[in-house]
């Protein structure tokens, strides 16, 4: 169950609420996320879960969700005994477990607009060893092509309106999932992970952002899985090489000590930011890690004002 509007439509109109994180939402309903496949465990063991998860979100005023398949790849289900056949049912059934949760908004409130995005992780959140967060894995453009391409077929196959290729860290990663991307006829956004100015492998804004410009396929672009602070200024660059709305969705503002494997520090996550980020461009606004659904109240209510 799609929107009549498309979300490109809904995005030339005004700003539209993300969700938050699914792995917080996940955690606090109890369930155990340290396995290597991440939140796409639970399509295999309680897929009722990451359906009560985007319900918590919709009930929060987020109108996009964004499926569990950021950690999904047919190589990270191998390792699990589920053969090409079983993981492609299981990217099938993370949109569909998103359709669900929207048909359930749908039927106490008709009117309202919902769509899915089918996350598109990068290549190094199947090593589930944190090179997601460097980039630079020493594969060509054309390796991480044949990489992505099986999957984003598959994602496609089950009907999202939009894939969110999402926490790129390099742009030659990010040039690869545009490519794959656009053989798949969906639309897209493009969200890289960013610090200190620059995407995680170090390469510059605004050669990264400049990957996604004249494609007509781009429905937005931006950062996610950032410091909130680092948030305002990419959106502003985004907008200004691409032409395009941007996406915007960082994390808490707190730190991961992979070690301790815990957070640190305190959040910095301010709803009251999405005003000057909306004024710079931004039209799909919403959280990542640590991000919950009472944060995304505070940002939906905001951007209907």
């Amino acid at each position: 169950m799609g929107s009549v509007r498309t979300l490109a439509d809904a995005l030339a109109e005004g700003p539209v609420p993300l969700d938050g994180g699914l792995s917080n939402q996940l955690e606090a309903q109890g369930c155990d996320l340290s396995d290597a496949l991440w939140s796409a465990r639970l399509l295999v063991d309680a897929p009722e879960q990451i359906e009560a998860a985007h319900l918590a979100y919709l009930r929060a005023g987020a109108r996009v969700l964004i499926t569990a398949g950021y950690q999904a790849t047919y190589e990270g289900f191998a390792r699990r005994g589920i053969g090409p056949a079983g993981a492609g049912r299981l990217f099938g059934s993370s949109v569909e477990l998103a359709r669900r949760a929207a048909g359930a908004a749908h039927r106490t409130d008709p009117a309202r607009e919902i769509w899915v995005a089918a996350s598109v992780g990068p290549y190094g959140a199947m090593l589930a060893d944190g090179s997601e967060y460097r980039g630079r894995y020493g594969l060509t453009v054309r390796e991480l092509e044949r990489f992505h391409r099986p999957r984003v077929a598959a994602l496609a196959a089950a009907g999202p309106d939009v894939l969110a290729l999402e926490t790129v860290p390099d742009a030659d990663e990010a040039e690869a999932l545009l490519r794959v991307a656009e053989e798949s006829g969906v639309p897209h956004w493009l969200s890289y992970s960013v610090a200190g100015g620059r995407t995680r492998a170090g390469q510059p804004l605004e050669e990264a952002f400049a990957r996604a410009a004249g494609r007509d396929g781009v429905v937005a672009v931006g950062v996610n899985c950032c410091d909130p602070a680092e948030a305002g200024e990419a959106v502003e660059l985004a907008v200004a090489i691409t032409g395009k709305p941007a996406v915007v969705y960082p994390n808490s503002g707190e730190g991961w000590d992979a070690g301790a494997r815990r957070w640190t520090g305190r959040s910095t996550f301010d709803p009251a930011r999405v005003r000057a980020w909306t004024e710079a461009g931004a039209r799909l606004v919403g959280g990542c890690c640590r991000v919950g659904p009472e944060l995304i109240a505070d940002l939906s209510a905001l951007l209907e004002r």
